[in-house]
């Protein structure tokens, strides 16, 4: 996915992501597309203004939060309908890893503490 459309998800693939979500569970188009546009604005925001280095699961776990306090809709609905979507959000964290920006002094892999001496 291209820097551009990571921070702007076009309509026909967001449509596209919300319609294999829906056709794999059991909830509402509406639900599922305020739940997918809440996680995915959320990355993609943090992808273009975040300085911090994160983990794929941390990045994860704060999308979840996020959403769920967003939306207000139940964590067991919003995780799955996140995890079903999981292969979009995956290639939104790998944009999003590789957006960050690389203190001096930090290494490639980003297991040091980004923030500068």
């Amino acid at each position: 996915m291209a820097s551009s459309e990571l921070h702007n998800m076009n309509d026909h693939e967001m449509q596209r992501v919300v319609q294999y979500v829906t056709a794999s569970t059991s909830h509402a188009r509406e639900t599922v597309c305020d739940i997918l546009q809440t996680g995915f604005t959320e990355l993609s925001s943090l992808a273009t203004h975040s300085t911090h280095s994160f983990e794929r699961d941390a990045l994860l776990e704060y999308v979840s939060q996020w959403t769920i306090k967003r939306t207000g809709q139940p964590e067991p609905l919003v995780r799955e309908v996140l995890a079903c979507a999981g292969r979009w959000l995956d290639e939104m964290c790998e944009e999003t890893v590789q957006r960050q920006p690389e203190s001096p002094g930090s290494s490639a892999d980003g297991d040091e503490d980004s923030a500068p001496v």
